[in-house]
């Protein structure tokens, strides 16, 4: 009896204690639960599905018929970039690449349409007034070599001159026989004429026009049995020894050309043939409907095998050497519409996205004018995955408005080219009210003047800045603006 009774007693005890450790062990987990909760801190609460817009309190979305999120302290870093863990990284295939100073030597491809080199177009007139008697050339664009007989025309005014030289000449008189010879002559008779009329003793009053040059017959300005009178056009010979094309080509890539800069040209007429030429002018008006440039460029054609109308495919001969700028390759470009991003990282798995201003691109590699500084790494592979991750957390920083820069345009001529300012001599601006003067404006960089020099004249745009004042964004030499 003693002894049930010692178990009985055991027992309790055994139940109490358990009773003691649940009770203590349910108080503990009811006390830290809500303490862990109440740790973390909410930032705004946002829409997944337009992550741009912050709320500064929970509710329904006014987008989308769904419950605000919210953005906690400990989900985002004060860059507003994005953490992205080394296996995370191997899965979407992140790669990058470090900013650094590139020479981008920028090349020149362009397409044009061979035409004729209008200074090479000679003009074959009539010698006096008389008529067509024959053609031997009667259809334009016909081929002719040089010295080939063009027309014969019958003159016969001609008559009365050579009679009464031949007349004086037998006289004997040599200063008579001069002046009579000097009569032919003011009557535009040609020499060889007037040596026939000397050995036949006879009047000569026909003429054979013959082309002074190798080319096409451009224009015929005549017919067999037309009356000419002095000087009139009979044809219009333009040689085929060298040609023009005018090249289009874009206001980003005005740096590119300048007059002299070798031309290589290729056609598919000709497979494996190429055409050198050089930069003969830029011309100074704009293409308004297509806001292009254009420059002349003469190539040589000395076996003619260029004709008018063909089509080329045209490149600078020797890449135009620029100062090393920054650079990144272009796949690490993130553009929105509003402004061009690139994430950065720092190795430790913590992706930055940064907004730059970009410059030109060559190569696959672009400039970058401001937001990067060399040695940075820029993601390059797999940024969109990244970017799309962030843009969805809400994790990007807000977009600035943009706004419209007005640009005004001038023309000038160079008095002094720094590193960062050039002086112009410039005409009135009207849509500022200015006066001609000489004054500075600021450059973005010295690649920007690298195309003119001092004396030069040019045409410019240029924008107004509270903190540099008047910047220049496009400055390029123009022929005959002002001196």
């Amino acid at each position: 009896m003693k002894t049930i009774t010692q178990i009985s007693l055991l027992a309790l005890a055994v139940a109490a204690a358990l009773g003691v450790g649940y009770y203590a062990g349910k108080q503990s987990t009811i006390t830290t639960m809500p303490t862990a909760q109440s740790e973390r801190k909410v930032l705004y609460w946002y829409d997944p599905m337009t992550p741009g817009q912050r709320f500064d309190k929970p509710g329904k979305s006014p987008f989308m018929d769904m419950d605000l999120v919210p953005r906690y302290a400990d989900e985002t870093t004060e860059d507003g970039g994005v953490t992205v863990s080394a296996r995370q990284q191997q899965n979407l295939g992140i790669k990058t690449a470090v900013v650094e100073k590139k020479a981008l030597n920028y090349q020149f491809d362009a397409f044009a349409t061979v035409s004729t080199d209008e200074r090479s177009v000679q003009i074959i007139p009539a010698s006096a007034s008389g008529v067509v008697e024959k053609l031997f050339v009667n259809a334009p664009q016909q081929f002719v070599k040089a010295g080939e007989p063009l027309a014969q025309l019958w003159i016969p005014e001609w008559t009365a001159a050579q009679q009464e030289y031949l007349a004086v000449r037998r006289l004997g008189d040599s200063a008579l026989t001069s002046a009579a010879r000097e009569r032919l002559q003011l009557q535009f008779m040609p020499a060889e004429i007037i040596r026939q009329v000397e050995r036949s003793g006879k009047p000569q009053t026909r003429v054979t026009v013959r082309a002074k040059q190798a080319g096409y017959i451009n224009k015929l300005e005549t017919r067999e049995g037309a009356q000419v009178v002095a000087t009139a056009p009979l044809f219009e010979i333009a040689s085929l020894e060298k040609v023009w094309i005018v090249i289009d080509y874009p206001q980003s890539q005005a740096q590119v050309l300048q007059p002299g800069s070798e031309i290589v040209a290729s056609s598919d007429n000709w497979p494996g043939e190429a055409f050198l030429g050089r930069v003969s002018e830029l011309l100074p008006n704009m293409e308004t409907s297509t806001r292009t440039l254009k420059a002349r460029v003469v190539l040589e054609n000395p076996q003619m095998k260029l004709k008018p109308g063909m089509y080329l495919k045209v490149k600078l001969a020797n890449p135009l050497n620029l100062p090393p700028v920054l650079a990144i390759p272009e796949e690490a470009l993130i553009e929105t519409g509003s402004a061009s991003r690139v994430l950065v990282t720092q190795d430790d798995g913590h992706f930055n996205p940064v907004n730059v201003v970009v410059g030109g691109a060559q190569n696959g590699w672009v400039e970058i004018k401001q937001g990067l500084k060399e040695g940075d790494k820029v993601v390059t592979s797999g940024q969109f995955l990244i970017d799309s991750e962030a843009s969805l957390r809400s994790a990007l920083p807000q977009e600035k408005t943009a706004t419209t820069t007005v640009q005004y345009q001038g023309e000038a001529v160079v008095k002094e080219i720094t590193d960062d300012t050039i002086t112009l001599s410039h005409k009135p601006i009207a849509a500022l009210k200015w006066g001609a003067m000489t004054m500075d404006f600021a450059l973005t960089s010295a690649v920007d003047a690298q195309s003119v020099k001092v004396g030069d004249s040019v045409m410019f745009s240029f924008t107004l800045d509270d903190e540099h004042g008047a910047v220049i964004t496009h400055l390029m030499p123009m022929t005959g603006a002002m001196k």
